[in-house]
């Protein structure tokens, strides 16, 4: 494992405690928000997601031309090619929450404390800290991530990226957990993440503003929706909506044999009921990430989508099919915009989580510990 799972000192950005901004901030009316269109169990085993654009297929997709990939490359980006043998031999593991240690924990949650007490990049106005320019980043990328094939790569490549920062500006240096929601369907606000007042902070069954927990009273001044209004953390849990982020709904839409029919079921599926199940700003399709819980939400999205990946690795990690938003076919030169925080990467690049390719100095290398 390449990051230790022994204790650490965290760097001196995490050390300063950067504390939450405890301003007071009203609760919104979400009422007005657009909100995750869920599909139900039923709907997705009988294909009522499909879009007849999924047969779109790329087959040609490892024999692209030297030349026709540097031409496709942003000026100033850094991505080198494959190293697959090294990252076989060293990669790095994401630990589900529940194998995740105490002090690994803090260290997770105090360097997403870390990144909401530093100044925004001014790249990204109008954030108020590095946290904001992540929900900004999301919310001026909408519709092109949501509602299409791009959706579960540039998730993918959205998590990743914030890893590094959190690792980079935050002295953040433990593996990076996930949570295997399966196991919590139906009882999200029981888990620790939420009861324990050290982490995320309660699930609630009405929309008020969270008190408790690590990010209590914590002012998002992105969103609702695409204004940019401050408000208050809030949460309303609905456990019969959580309740569809099953092993039964998982393995469903891993059962289908393309991309672009998986990716559409997994969107609309457990991704989508996992947003609306614990509510109010997490339902927000476009500022969702102004809920700290987001990132561990869709790092449960991306494992399904590794599950997914590994029933025929060879296949699925060398070709893709789908379009965009736009209607236009995805390939494996498709480009993933990140907002210059990290290189502008291809599909190619990120599609394989173990195919070790360097993206501005680092290996994309990463696989869950199940």
């Amino acid at each position: 494992m390449r990051y230790s799972l022994s204790l650490f000192v965290l760097g001196a950005a995490v050390a300063t405690a950067a504390t939450v901004p405890k301003a007071p901030a009203p609760a919104v009316d979400l009422s007005a928000i657009p909100t995750f269109k869920p599909i139900s169990f039923e709907d997705a085993k009988a294909g009522k997601d499909l879009k007849q654009s999924s047969s779109a297929v790329e087959n040609n997709s490892t024999t692209q031309s030297q030349g026709k990939v540097m031409s496709l490359m942003a000026a100033g980006d850094s991505v080198s090619t494959l190293a697959t043998p090294e990252c076989n031999a060293n990669p790095n593991y994401r630990i589900e929450w529940r194998s995740y240690p105490a002090a690994d924990r803090l260290a997770f949650v105090n360097a997403i404390k870390c990144l909401i007490g530093r100044p925004p990049s001014g790249k990204f106005p109008p954030a108020t800290n590095r946290y904001e320019d992540f929900v900004r980043l999301h919310q001026l990328n909408m519709p092109n991530i949501h509602g299409n094939a791009k959706f579960l790569l540039w998730h993918r490549y959205y998590l990743w990226t914030f890893e590094q920062v959190l690792r980079a500006e935050c002295g953040f240096t433990r593996p990076l957990p996930w949570w295997d929601e399966t196991l919590d369907a139906g009882r999200f606000a029981q888990s620790d993440m939420f009861t324990d007042n050290r982490y995320f902070g309660h699930l609630p069954s009405a929309p008020n503003c969270i008190v408790s927990g690590a990010f209590a009273g914590l002012t998002c001044n992105i969103g609702p929706g695409t204004s940019n209004t401050p408000h208050c953390l809030t949460r309303t849990v609905d456990e019969s909506l959580t309740s569809q982020c099953n092993s039964g709904y998982v393995n469903l839409c891993n059962s289908r044999t393309n991309y672009a029919d998986m990716a559409s079921c997994n969107e609309g599926g457990f991704h989508a009921f996992g947003h609306n199940g614990i509510g109010s700003l997490m339902s927000d399709v476009s500022a969702s990430p102004s809920d700290p819980i987001f990132w561990m939400h869709h790092s449960f999205i991306d494992h399904a989508f590794r599950i997914w990946q590994n029933g025929d690795v060879g296949t699925r990690t060398t070709t893709i099919n789908g379009v965009d938003r736009n209607g236009v076919a995805l390939t494996m030169d498709t480009m993933i915009y990140m907002g210059d925080i990290r290189p502008n990467v291809r599909v190619r690049d990120i599609l394989d989580t173990m195919g070790g390719v360097n993206i501005g100095g680092t290996s994309f290398c990463y696989r869950y510990n199940y």
